[in-house]
């Protein structure tokens, strides 16, 4: 089965100071790893020698947060290449590579864990490292590797399970099997199987102590499980389990104990130091207290160097693993609940070692704890007496500060002639409690200064105090940054309005701590920029800093290109907020400075910073119009380009109440689709309205067709009684190709008249048609009163007048009735009457196309004045024959005579016109 496998570094390319390829060999929550030389040449290249020659199953990287190269080689090889072999590099053979992430998207504060399943055996492997990605925290263009760790088998064995494996596989196809079918599907451990407690990220977490005990109680779990003990193995679960959490506890005791140590805050090192032993010492004694620890567990391993083709452990495995404390030290906080099972092992496990190291313990308990609770109940008791004993009142730093040296003497004279030199000492100690006490001695002593005082003496100590301030604003502790503030509130709010100091002191204290305030919003910490900023804003806002107008001075200086994204957004955030509170009347603010101020951020690298300026010259816009567009470029096509001058003047619209471009569109897109909507629907309805018309048309054309061939009978045969031959010079009546391109209401023929052209001629500009207003049908002008009356979908709300005989709507009838205002209609055979302006004209229907379509004829029909081109109404009596001359822009119109009169009685023929000439 692959395990973890040791290694030492034979070789490496280079290394900082501090940072050597010999921290490779250790996996720990607290390791630095191994870094390249600043502004080293690449590649870079380690070699490692593994315990022995095995397979490599399995490689895996920790990179450094922002120290991360681009690319990682690997190879192996079986041996060590000398420097003084012709060609050294064909010893190792290449494997392949991995490509790690920039880090961009988590800011450079995660780190990437990359592992790499490869097949190789050796017993060395290289590692090359390839140019560094770029970010701010790289300053040095270096690359780093925090941990690498190399899971496989021994080589010989690997071959062996290979071996086993192919005759397997051979029997299986062979088809004899050896193994009992009974056993099938049972639990066995596969080959491959990579137990997690040799993963990378295990050691990386865990405590070392707390892995070695895990690691241990592991190898006892598998064996009860062999054994068949499977409570015993149940119980063993649990405690790795529980383990495991003690373990990332104690580890991040551990970061933090180092990052004390490193701020140089003793007491708090000291303290987590202590948390650590008790915490640890009481873990320790529920182990002893459920049989789960013996000597053998405890056993201090030898501190040896790792030996290359000895051991086949990894050296983190040779960590000091300290003892159980006796019994008797039991602390109150021991008292836990068991989490485990009560089985015990075979055999009683003795006592601890006696070289434990001493650790303070709390007094012993008279009572033995309970072995009979709820399980699970103990972890928490371990996390709620942690957390009590951490929450405790920390002692207060013992000792006087360092003294000053000759830098700091000249540097902080002018203070320490005015607060004493004991006070400078501990603004400027190494200890940060030390500097917070300073400034809280000094607010106590600012703050009981009396009223009299001398104001020579008055100012010198608010210049002096100031100074310290300065120094404590850019304090990377964040007491110490919280305990300046504090100290400047007072000095503004308090100490110069009640000794009545002039604004000359107040703008001093502004103008020397603004910018340093203004620089740590911009800090990586959260806490840090949200504690600034909201102190800036308070600042500007009181009544003694306001009136100076300082600060928005301040605010709208331009970003530099360089600028930090922090900085720029908090800046940025800022400046709204102050706009907001102080407007631009009157308080520092103008639009000209604001707007140059937005300006330049609209071209800031970070989008965040671009958005806000946008923002920002929205809501100063929506209150000066006219001076904001003086400083943005004209709203035209190339402008709109700019995705956020786009946005900018899309914003103005919707604070203007006008649509944007993309309402505009959208408009423009809806009201096409509408039009071609109702066409569609026109033209649906003209398919099922022009029916009659059509009807009409086909029955003219028949009715030509039958008079021609009874012409033609009566001309052949002249002895018909009632007959009488045509003269030899009269023309022949047209047939009914005659009718074609024609529309035989109104007399008007175009080439457009096709069966759809007549259909859209019938619809919308025959003037002898019209659409009814009620059922959209298309009718005849003189047939409009009997369609409402008979033929409409809305026939029943119409009724007849008996005065001027039209369609009057029955709601109106009575009142049309009694009023008597409506025009007589005369006989039928004596006028007709028209339904669109209620005259009485000339009977016949010659008599209607003169009406509806001459000149002076009926002013209410809309269509005649759309026509403009229509041939005139021809006298009644006369038929016409047309012809058409392609050489010229002309229509020849060809007059036929009138039928005689003894042909039976007149009929008019839709078609007759006059003889002229009419302009196409």
């Amino acid at each position: 089965m692959p395990h973890k496998i040791g290694f030492v570094v034979v070789s490496s390319s280079g290394h900082e100071d501090g940072f050597s390829a010999r921290e490779l060999m250790v996996h720990a929550p607290t390791v630095s790893g191994w870094r390249s030389p600043r502004f080293c040449q690449f590649p870079q290249e380690i070699v490692l020698q593994m315990v022995e020659r095995c397979r490599v199953r399995k490689l895996q990287l920790l990179a450094h947060q922002c120290l991360i190269p681009s690319k990682v080689e690997f190879y192996v090889g079986q041996s060590l290449p000398e420097r003084l072999a012709p060609r050294p590099a064909e010893r190792f053979r290449r494997l392949g590579y991995v490509s790690l992430c920039d880090n961009e998207k988590t800011g450079c504060k995660a780190r990437e864990l990359k592992s790499v399943y490869v097949d190789a055996v050796g017993q060395f492997l290289k590692l090359v490292f390839h140019q560094n990605h770029v970010n701010k925290y790289n300053a040095y263009n270096q690359v780093a590797l925090v941990a690498i760790n190399i899971i496989g088998d021994p080589a010989d064995v690997s071959d062996e399970s290979d071996v086993a494996s192919r005759e397997k596989l051979i029997d299986h196809y062979l088809g004899h099997s050896t193994e009992d079918p009974a056993l099938e599907g049972t639990c066995t451990v596969k080959s491959d199987y990579i137990s997690p407690l040799d993963d990378l990220a295990f050691d990386m977490y865990q405590d070392p102590e707390v892995a070695q005990i895990i690691r241990k109680l592991d190898e006892r779990k598998r064996e009860a499980v062999r054994k068949e003990r499977y409570d015993y193995a149940k119980q063993l679960k649990q405690a790795i389990a529980d383990l495991q959490k003690v373990g990332e506890r104690l580890g991040r005791f551990e970061v933090e104990k180092r990052c004390a140590v490193e701020k140089e805050d003793y007491d708090l090192a000291k303290e987590k130091k202590q948390q650590m032993e008790r915490y640890r010492s009481r873990v320790y004694e529920q182990l002893r207290l459920h049989d789960l620890m013996d000597a053998e567990l405890m056993r201090r391993p030898l501190d040896l160097p790792l030996q290359p083709l000895l051991h086949s452990v990894s050296p983190h495995h040779q960590q000091l693993v300290p003892s159980l404390p006796p019994p008797g030290e039991r602390g109150a906080g021991s008292h836990l609940a068991d989490p485990f099972l009560q089985e015990k092992p075979s055999a009683p496990a003795p006592d601890a070692s006696p070289q434990c190291p001493a650790v303070d313990q709390p007094p012993p308990t008279a009572d033995p704890p309970p072995k009979t609770q709820q399980p699970g109940v103990a972890a928490v008791e371990l996390e709620r007496s942690d957390r009590d004993g951490s929450e405790a009142p920390r002692a207060g730093a013992a000792g006087e500060p360092e003294p000053l040296t000759e830098k700091v003497l000249r540097e902080a004279s002018s203070a320490v002639d005015v607060l004493g030199k004991a006070l400078v000492a501990g603004a400027y100690s190494r200890l940060w409690s030390h500097r917070e006490g300073a400034l809280l001695a000094l607010y106590e002593q600012l703050s009981e200064t009396p009223v009299g005082t001398p104001r020579e003496d008055l100012k010198n100590t608010l210049r002096a105090s100031v100074f310290l301030i300065r120094r404590a604003i850019r304090d990377i502790v964040t007491p110490v940054f919280q305990a300046s503030l504090k100290l400047l509130k007072m000095i503004i709010t308090q100490y110069i309005p009640k000794h009545k100091l002039s604004k000359l002191e107040t703008a001093h204290c502004v103008e020397r701590t603004v910018p340093l305030l203004l620089a740590r919003t911009g800090d990586t910490s959260a806490r840090l920029r949200s504690t600034a900023s909201n102190f800036i804003q308070e600042m500007a806002l009181c009544k003694e800093v306001r009136s100076l107008q300082i600060i928005p001075a301040y605010l709208v200086q331009p970003l530099k290109a360089g600028s930090s994204a922090h900085l720029a957004i908090s800046q940025m955030a800022l400046l709204a907020r102050l706009l907001r509170d102080l407007g631009t009347e009157g308080a520092g603010f103008t639009v000209d400075s604001v707007m140059k101020f937005s300006a330049r951020a609209l071209e800031h690298r970070v989008p965040e910073v671009r958005e806000a300026a946008v923002r920002l010259i929205l809501g100063l816009y929506a209150q000066h119009r006219a001076a904001v567009l003086e400083h943005l470029p004209p709203a035209d096509s190339a402008t709109r380009k700019n995705v956020l001058y786009k946005t900018i003047f899309e914003g103005f619209a919707k604070i203007d109440g006008r649509p944007t471009d993309a309402e505009i569109r959208a408009q423009k897109r809806v009201a096409t689709e509408e039009a071609e909507k109702r066409k569609e629907e026109e033209m649906t309805a003209l398919q099922g309205q022009a029916a009659a018309p059509r009807e009409l048309q086909a029955r003219a054309r028949a009715r030509a067709l039958q008079e021609k061939e009874s012409e033609a009978a009566k001309a052949q045969d002249p002895d018909t009684p009632g007959g009488k031959a045509a003269p030899p010079s009269a023309p022949e009546i047209p047939d009914s190709r005659c009718l074609d391109n024609l529309c035989i209401f109104c007399g008007e023929r175009s080439e457009s008249f096709t069966e759809e052209g007549l259909d859209l001629h019938y619809w919308k500009h025959c003037l002898m048609l019209t659409r009814c207003d009620h059922c959209r049908q298309v009718v005849e002008i003189c047939s409009l009163t009997e369609h409402l009356l008979m033929e409409c979908d809305k026939k029943a709300s119409f009724g007849k007048c008996h005065r001027c005989s039209e369609a009057v709507v029955k709601e109106e009838l009575p009142r049309h009735i009694k009023a008597k205002d409506c025009n007589p209609a005369k006989p039928e055979k004596l006028a007709n009457r028209c339904p669109l302006c209620h005259e009485n004209f000339t009977p016949g229907e010659e008599a209607w196309k003169a009406h509806l379509m001459g000149p002076a004829g009926c002013t209410m029909n809309l269509r005649r004045t759309h026509v403009l081109h229509k041939a005139p109404v021809p006298p009644p009596g006369f038929s016409s024959g047309l012809s058409s001359s392609s050489s010229e822009s002309h229509v020849q119109l060809t007059v036929w005579p009138a039928r005689p009169p003894q042909q039976g009685p007149a009929r008019p023929v839709p078609w007759e016109l006059t003889d002229r000439r009419v302009r196409c």
